[in-house]
């Protein structure tokens, strides 16, 4: 039986990803990402959902991030360990395969630590183009870690942010961020708590670390108009936000299902009221109704953006002619035979312990 099909993955490593990001520009690549993410939430129903399969332990958390619709499967895998950065690992560590649904076969194995921190940050610039107040211009950044410079970009390229108020527990975080963005026309103002930087600011953005039910932003930092962008709380345990910040917005989330268990919202009874972003996108469901109203985005990550992020980096690799070509899965020319990948293998050291047995023999 003559195998006619076969299969090649398209592999990106991280190099490959920031050469990309490189050569498009970042702004062209978050622009790009918002899009497609604004695109297939607005196509929910296509999708096959399921909330993230967490493994927790006391330092932290190994998850499995799966979506398909009826072409393309997608999964993340990645890890949140806040205390890594002690060992000097990254906090967040993640890889990802897009496959064909109608044969299973893997298209593209790809890193996704630096990709996840981009489409966070443009699924931020998507929910606040449809909660912040349109003419808003000053950003209150709490937590400079690692996604800092992502969601001052996001918001500055997608949103018209100016200027970003700065607090974080480190400052030679805060210093980082401040160097890494120096070549921008933001405005930078660095704050001694969150209460200082949250005032005055027209949108709120939280993305701390610690695997703990931290209190960040309390319900006396409230100004009316501002948009509170919650990402760091995204795990049973691991929360920001005071529970009357909630109960003071109108709140939105991904997919309520997983923020329930995981966002800010699991501090709230189960019939609090919120609405899923997709309704909203879609032009079901009201965002934002008054410059006075405050809004919550419950932002834990769901894998929707990460199946569009995979999708565009197997459109700009094809663009750019980026990766390479990996056997991740056989090519048979019977596919019945699995057996016969190893019958050369087997053949030749077969021959070796014949070879050393003869040599014994002869001492």
């Amino acid at each position: 039986m003559q195998n006619t099909k076969t299969v090649s993955t398209q592999f990106l490593s991280v190099q490959d990803v920031a050469a990309i990001v490189g050569r498009v520009g970042i702004r062209t690549v978050l622009e790009r990402l918002a899009q497609r993410i604004d695109a297939d939430y607005q196509r929910w129903q296509s999708f096959d959902k399921v909330a993230r399969v967490a493994a927790h332990s006391a330092e932290g958390v190994i998850e499995l991030m799966p979506i398909a619709d009826d072409t393309t499967y997608t999964f993340k895998y990645v890890n949140g360990h806040p205390k890594n950065t002690k060992d000097g690992l990254p906090t967040v560590m993640a890889f990802g395969v897009l496959a064909d649904v109608d044969t299973g076969a893997p298209e593209l194995l790809t890193e996704l630590t630096l990709t996840t921190a981009l489409r966070t940050a443009a699924m931020s610039a998507v929910a606040a183009r449809a909660l912040a107040r349109p003419n808003s211009k000053t950003m209150a950044l709490i937590g400079n870690g690692a996604q800092g410079e992502f969601q001052a970009l996001a918001f500055h390229y997608l949103n018209g942010i100016e200027e970003i108020r700065l607090f974080d527990i480190d400052p030679a975080a805060t210093a980082k961020l401040m160097d890494n963005l120096a070549h921008t026309d933001l405005r930078f103002v660095v704050c001694n708590s969150t209460a200082e930087a949250v005032r005055g600011a027209d949108i709120v953005t939280t993305v701390t670390a610690d695997k703990t039910n931290a209190v960040i932003l309390s319900a006396d930092m409230l100004e009316r108009g501002m948009h509170i962008n919650g990402v760091g709380g995204d795990c049973p345990g691991k929360t920001e936000i005071h529970p009357d910040v909630l109960r003071a917005s109108n709140c939105f989330v991904q997919y309520e299902p997983q923020t329930r268990i995981e966002g800010d919202l699991q501090h709230m009874p189960a019939d609090f009221a919120v609405t899923e972003l997709w309704r909203v996108l879609r032009g079901e469901a009201a965002g934002r109704t008054s410059e006075q109203e405050i809004t919550f985005f419950d932002s834990v990550g769901f894998a929707l953006e990460d199946y569009s992020a995979l999708c565009l980096l197997r459109d700009l690799a094809l663009e750019l002619g980026m990766g390479q070509k990996v056997s991740l899965v056989p090519n048979l020319p019977n596919p019945k035979d699995l057996f016969s990948l190893i019958r050369p293998a087997q053949a030749a050291g077969l021959r070796v312990v014949g070879a050393d047995t003869e040599l014994a023999l002869a001492a």
